[in-house]
């Protein structure tokens, strides 16, 4: 039953995204249909969003359809399959008028594109690519070991507890080879090679050699160092395409590739990566136990800003190393505070314009998803449009964020096992040092705070006179607002997420 569902779904968005031959590229994240289409013309936006099933639409460099965490993995290989299935159908002979808006839809694209391919948006990109598709392990993982460490509490079970602790530090003791394999994949070089140099990190043996004056120790530099390695075998991968004799290539190739690239890993990138991943760790411990309420206040409140502007994908690579380090990152709970500040803002927008018929739908149907951390559909449906709103939802964000960071500043830390999921889909990965109880209470409190807050400076100060005069009537809202000048075309424009790949904002 599940299946038709998906696959019904899966053949309500195709018609509506150009066709099977309009579509060049698929792919998913945790919370979007990523599809590169030849046509972007041919795409219905509101038909599309009017669709039960999608949360909401967000173009970029490929035209991404919100359909939300576990849907979109079930709905994608229904999708791939009918594309398959209609890939032999003859294409449409094209009209001189689709032509024009084919080619007026190329320049477009191309102008975002070059837009965005900023050096530094083109990192945080790759960056996204290498951790994004970690993500569904670190949560498996995740929820497991926060199971096994309750069962441990509790003393029950003590004859499974060895084995889900197996299952869950499994995946976390081998990361850095996964981070090697994405990273050279990413890169240009074979991904097999850039997890084998990766993998020298991990390495029980490590422990014997020594470098700068000291030991190593196994899993020293952790991802970073591993995503240094597995760089380095590319480049000197692509040096040996180009000198070895293509008879020799097989063999020369991917020796001098690990050998040159193991030795610099053992004698420079470890030690180098596991000082910067330290002081990743002590900075982040720092910042909370003697700034925690203003930290928060910062971080909390400038988080919606960043997902819109794409730079939250900086921050992944230092959630896993937290995790690593600690087993738990102590910024992703209150990141997702920006999260609570939208739905408390939705809730607002939609108890202030009794009259809409048209956002009120929109807030029904995404506000569910809102709760459970996802807030595209909030952002880009409602607050975004509206202007104000999205701004007094930076603000219960902020104050959800610095109700955690005080309590992180008296040394009640709050952190997260895995990333991915907020709102209220991250309780079951919650972690602390001071017990579950407290830490679920406090993550729970800053959740509240973020509700309320943000309702209220959108209640009371999330409209002007004028505003609330020409959205309480069942009209279009972004055309109404844009009309008067009092919507947010100064606000930032969507930026490549999930997503990573996701990008999906992670704590939105």
């Amino acid at each position: 039953m599940a299946t038709d569902k998906n696959r019904a779904t899966a053949a309500a968005i195709l018609p509506l995204v150009g066709g099977a031959r309009n579509v060049t590229s698929i792919a998913h994240c945790m919370t979007r249909l990523r599809l590169s289409l030849a046509d972007r013309s041919l795409v219905d936006d509101e038909a599309l969003k009017a669709l039960p099933a999608v949360l909401g639409v967000v173009e970029d460099d490929t035209y991404q359809i919100v359909l939300g965490p576990g849907t979109v993995a079930r709905v994608t290989p229904e999708f791939e399959a009918l594309v398959a299935e209609a890939g032999a159908a003859p294409a449409p002979e094209p009209t001189r008028t689709a032509d024009e808006l084919a080619e007026q839809g190329a320049a477009m694209r191309a102008a975002r594109k070059e837009k965005n391919a900023t050096p530094f948006k083109l990192f945080l990109r790759r960056i996204a690519n290498i951790f994004v598709p970690l993500i569904p392990a670190l949560i498996g993982c995740g929820i497991i070991a926060g199971i096994n460490g309750l069962l441990i509490n509790l003393e029950w079970l003590p004859g499974i507890t060895p084995a889900l602790a197996a299952i869950a530090s499994g995946f976390m003791a081998l990361i850095a080879v996964f981070v090697g394999f994405n990273t050279a994949k990413e890169f240009g070089g074979t991904p097999i090679l850039g997890g084998a140099v990766a993998a020298i990190i991990v390495y029980a043996g490590v422990a014997n050699i020594e470098a700068f004056g000291q030991k190593l120790s196994p899993g020293q530099g952790g991802v970073l160092g591993a995503l240094g390695a597995a760089v380095l075998a590319t480049y000197v991968e692509k040096w040996c395409r180009r000198w070895v004799p293509e008879a020799l290539d097989v063999l020369v190739t991917p020796t001098i590739t690990v050998l040159l690239s193991g030795l610099v890993t053992i004698f420079g990138l470890m030690f180098l990566a596991g000082e910067v991943s330290t002081g990743i760790g002590t900075a982040a411990n720092w910042l909370l136990d003697n700034t925690g309420a203003f930290a928060g206040l910062v971080l909390g409140g400038l988080f919606l800003p960043l997902v819109m502007l794409g730079l939250h994908q900086a921050l992944i690579p230092i959630h896993t190393t937290l995790i690593e380090q600690q087993g738990f990152t102590v910024l992703l709970p209150i990141l997702a505070m920006a999260g609570a500040g939208q739905v408390g803002c939705a809730i607002a927008v939609y108890k202030r314009l009794k009259h809409n018929t048209s956002i009120r739908t929109t807030i029904k149907s995404a506000l569910p998803a809102g709760f459970l951390g996802v807030g595209e559909p909030l952002i880009y449906g409602v607050s975004l449009p509206l202007g104000r709103p999205f701004v007094t939802a930076c603000v219960g964000g902020a104050a959800g964020g610095a109700f955690i960071g005080f309590f992180s500043m008296i040394g009640e830390k709050v952190g997260s096992t895995a990333i991915g999921p907020s709102g209220w889909a991250l309780f079951p990965l919650l972690d602390g040092n001071k017990g579950l109880g407290l830490t679920v209470a406090i993550y729970g409190g800053g959740l509240l705070v973020g509700y309320v807050v943000g309702f209220f400076t959108t209640y009371f100060f999330g409209f002007s006179k004028q505003m609330l005069v020409d959205l309480n009537a069942d009209v279009d809202a972004g055309e109404s607002v844009v009309a008067r000048g009092e919507a947010a075309p100064s606000a930032p424009t969507p930026a490549e997420g999930d997503d990573g790949k996701e990008r999906q904002p992670a704590a939105v």
